[in-house]
């Protein structure tokens, strides 16, 4: 996503479950523009003062609003509300689905949150976004094996925010971070190493978010954490070590969470095909 400035175009996504359908659509849409832009999903919206609410809020900040609700006086109402404000609507999901009423000659259920009811799915999502926060940060190494992947790395390669993301799409993901001049757990050398993916990021861009981070947290700047000369030694011997063991290389530098996630699931499955 692009830097937070007041000239960016505001998009609001609205839906009635998760978000995900409009907030992949508006990003596949936004790769188009160089732009600067900014992403806000309000999910769960079922109730017409949420709705209501939302349009308020997107009055103020003129933002565009695309929405993914199915019930058809929710649609309404934020329609209605959007009209009278002055705000720009654009409905995903309404018109596929009138257009495949027509066709099948039925009536759809207008009902809510079918996409990640009560499934089969939805519990194997619970059970990886349990197992990512029993496995997070080398946590609990004597079950890794049960991981569909995992992930190591230097400190501050996203390897948490990552583990999350895939979670929430059924990957089971734990992560071991690596510490300088410390032995990585013998579980983690002992896994197969299609199942381990190492997290690169480049010398300089990795001291800066150190450094950004020590910033936020009001933490007093360590030599070896944020020194330039040590961080790449860091960095380096990381690299050593997945090349040593076999483990996927996945670099990281300048890419958002959503996109080394996609590619993260599009080595998995490739290696799982072969």
């Amino acid at each position: 996503m692009a830097p937070d400035s007041e000239s960016s175009l505001q998009v609001f996504v609205v839906s009635d479950g998760t978000g995900d359908t409009g907030t992949s659509t508006v990003r596949a849409a936004m790769l188009q523009f160089r732009s600067p832009w900014r992403l806000r999903v309000f999910g769960e919206v079922r109730r017409p003062p949420d709705a209501k609410r939302v349009i308020a809020r997107a009055a103020e900040a003129k933002a565009l609003v695309v929405f993914s609700l199915v019930e058809r006086n929710m649609v309404e109402v934020l329609q209605h509300e959007a009209q009278k404000s002055g705000v720009v609507a654009l409905d995903l999901i309404g018109p596929l689905i009138a257009r495949v009423a027509q066709r099948l000659h039925a009536e759809p259920k207008h009902q809510p949150g079918l996409l990640h009811g009560m499934s089969e799915d939805y519990f194997s999502r619970i059970d990886a976004v349990e197992f990512a926060v029993n496995h997070d940060d080398g946590a609990n190494v004597h079950t890794l094996y049960d991981a569909d992947i995992v992930l190591t790395g230097v400190s501050r390669t996203s390897k948490t925010p990552l583990c999350m993301y895939l979670a929430q799409r059924g990957y089971k993901t734990g992560n071991v971070p690596l510490v300088p001049r410390v032995e990585p757990p013998k579980e983690l050398l002992d896994l197969e190493p299609h199942k381990v993916f190492g997290l690169l990021i480049d010398a300089g861009e990795l001291m800066t978010i150190r450094q950004a981070r020590l910033r936020a947290i009001k933490a007093s700047p360590t030599s070896e954490y944020t020194n330039i000369e040590a961080v790449a030694e860091e960095v380096e011997s990381a690299h050593l070590l997945c090349r040593r063991n076999g483990w996927r290389i996945v670099d990281v530098t300048g890419r958002a969470v959503e996109e080394n996630a996609a590619r993260l699931m599009e080595f998995y499955e490739l290696r799982q095909g072969g």
